[in-house]
């Protein structure tokens, strides 16, 4: 349609898109998941926050694809805020205890590589991986 920022191409190239980008409503201490995380449910559990992860478009900051930028890089301050937002997502879908033992893990990639790790890898589902091109 005339007028459109889509070129075509089907894919929406608007600052929206960004993993950057981080949407009003979005706030930290929201759960999103069905139940916090215990010592008995970290494969429902990591699946459930993977799938809002990825419907955030921040599954990059748990996975490692997004890497943190060199102070001095223009993008060094959103990435800091949208890694503290993801560490938020995933805190405060914890048990305290649990929470106790990853609060002084630096990135949300970190607290998710200490889950599986603390979990068994095993039950963890893979974590999807963003291509880029």
């Amino acid at each position: 349609m005339a007028g459109d920022k889509d070129s075509g191409s089907g894919l929406n190239n608007d600052v929206t898109s960004s993993p950057l980008y981080m949407h009003p409503s979005d706030y930290p201490k929201q759960m999103h998941v069905n139940d916090a995380l215990t010592d008995k449910n970290h494969s429902d559990w990591s699946q459930e926050m993977l799938n809002f992860i990825f419907a955030k478009n921040k599954v990059g900051f748990i996975n490692g694809a997004i890497v943190k930028p060199e102070r001095t890089i223009v993008d060094y301050m959103p990435w800091i805020r949208c890694d503290a937002m993801v560490k938020g997502w995933l805190t405060t879908a914890m048990e305290k205890e649990i929470r106790n033992n990853v609060k002084y893990v630096g990135t949300a990639n970190g607290i998710w590589v200490d889950l599986a790790e603390q979990f068994g890898k095993e039950s963890a589902p893979r974590v999807y991986e963003l291509k880029q091109s």
